[in-house]
C-alpha cells in the first residue's frame, strides 16, 4: 500500500515542482517587461494618436495548479527546491511527504527551456528516488507548449510507477481581461494528454471497483482573484481538485494549498495537499559573486 500511496503523492508534487519552477522564474524575465510597459504607457500620453503593438500578458508568479502540469516554461538559469505533504494519503489515514531539487536552463521565449529534477518520495526515509525532464516553448499570443517525462528511473520494488508518465500540455493566458497584477494575465488555462498517472488509476481503485483507467486528458483553469493570489480548478485525469497559490513574502517563496479527490471517480476520500517552493536565479548568484570579488 505504501508504495502506491507514495506514487500518487509523487505525481501531485512533481506537477507542483514544475509549476513553481516555471512561474517563479517568469518573475525574473517580467521585471524588465513591466518597465517597458510603463515606458510604453508614458509614451502614449506624450504622443497621442501613435499606434503601438499590444503587449503579451503572461501568467503571474503564483501557482496555477498543484495536481496538473502546465505548458509554460522558464526563462534563464536557476535552481529550485520544493517540499510538500498530503493528508490523509490514499486509502490510509497517514500523512505523506515528498521533496525535490532541480535546475532549469534556456529561454522558452527565444528557443526552448529544459527543466530537470530529482524527487524523493519517502522523504523521512530518504529513499524512493525518481527524475523529471521537461521541455517547453512559447508559441506566441500568450500560449506555450511543454513535453514532459515524470517519475523516470523509479525503483519497481518501492514504486508503483516504474515506467514513468509522459505528457504534452498546451497553456494559454487571456489577452482580453484587465490585469490584477500589472503586466500579467489574470486568467490562464491548460489542457493536456498523457499516460501513466494521467491514465491509470491506483491498484486499490481497481480493487474497489472503480475501474483501471482515467481519462488521460487533464487540465486546469486559474484565476487571479487578488494581486498574486490565484484560485485554481483542476482535473488530473483521474479526479477533480481545487487549489490556491500565493506568495506570502516579498521574495520568490511560493505556497500552494488545495484539496483533491473531490469525486468518487478514484480514491477513497478527499485529501488536503500543500507545498512550498523556492527558486534561485543563477544570475543573482553570479551578481553576488561579482560583488564579493570587486
Amino acid at each position: 500500500m505504501n508504495s502506491t500511496i507514495n506514487g500518487k503523492s509523487i505525481f501531485k508534487f512533481l506537477s507542483t515542482i514544475y509549476i513553481i519552477a516555471q512561474f517563479s522564474n517568469i518573475s525574473f524575465a517580467q521585471n524588465p517587461f513591466e518597465t517597458a510597459l510603463k515606458l510604453k504607457m508614458d509614451s502614449l500620453v506624450s504622443s497621442p494618436g501613435t499606434e503601438y503593438a499590444q503587449p503579451t500578458f503572461m501568467p503571474n508568479n503564483s501557482i496555477q495548479s498543484i495536481m496538473t502540469p502546465s505548458g509554460w516554461g522558464g526563462n534563464g538559469a536557476y535552481f529550485f527546491a520544493v517540499i510538500g505533504g498530503v493528508y490523509p494519503a490514499l486509502y490510509t489515514q497517514k500523512a505523506d511527504m515528498i521533496g525535490a531539487v532541480g535546475a532549469s536552463i534556456g529561454s522558452s521565449e527565444k528557443h526552448v527551456n529544459f527543466s530537470a529534477s530529482i524527487n524523493i518520495a519517502r522523504l523521512s526515509e530518504f529513499k524512493d528516488f525518481s527524475a523529471n525532464f521537461i521541455l517547453s516553448r512559447q508559441i506566441g499570443g500568450g500560449s506555450s507548449l511543454s513535453l514532459g517525462a515524470l517519475q523516470l528511473f523509479s525503483d519497481p520494488k518501492v514504486s508503483d510507477s516504474p515506467d514513468g508518465s509522459y505528457y504534452i500540455a498546451f497553456s494559454h493566458s487571456s489577452q482580453k481581461m484587465a490585469p490584477k497584477t500589472q503586466g500579467y494575465s489574470p486568467l490562464t488555462y491548460t489542457i493536456g494528454v498523457g499516460n501513466g498517472r494521467f491514465l491509470l488509476k491506483s491498484p486499490y481503485d481497481v480493487l474497489a471497483g472503480k475501474g483501471k483507467y482515467g481519462t488521460a486528458i487533464f487540465g486546469n483553469v486559474s484565476y487571479e482573484v487578488f494581486k498574486d493570489i490565484n484560485v485554481n480548478l483542476e482535473w488530473s485525469g483521474t479526479n477533480l481538485g481545487i487549489s490556491t497559490g500565493f506568495r506570502p513574502f516579498p521574495n520568490n517563496i511560493t505556497v500552494g494549498l488545495g484539496i483533491y479527490n473531490l469525486t468518487g471517480y478514484s480514491g477513497d476520500k478527499p485529501s488536503m495537499i500543500g507545498s512550498i517552493g523556492f527558486p534561485y536565479s543563477l544570475k543573482k548568484l553570479k551578481n553576488s559573486t561579482n560583488n564579493n570579488i570587486f
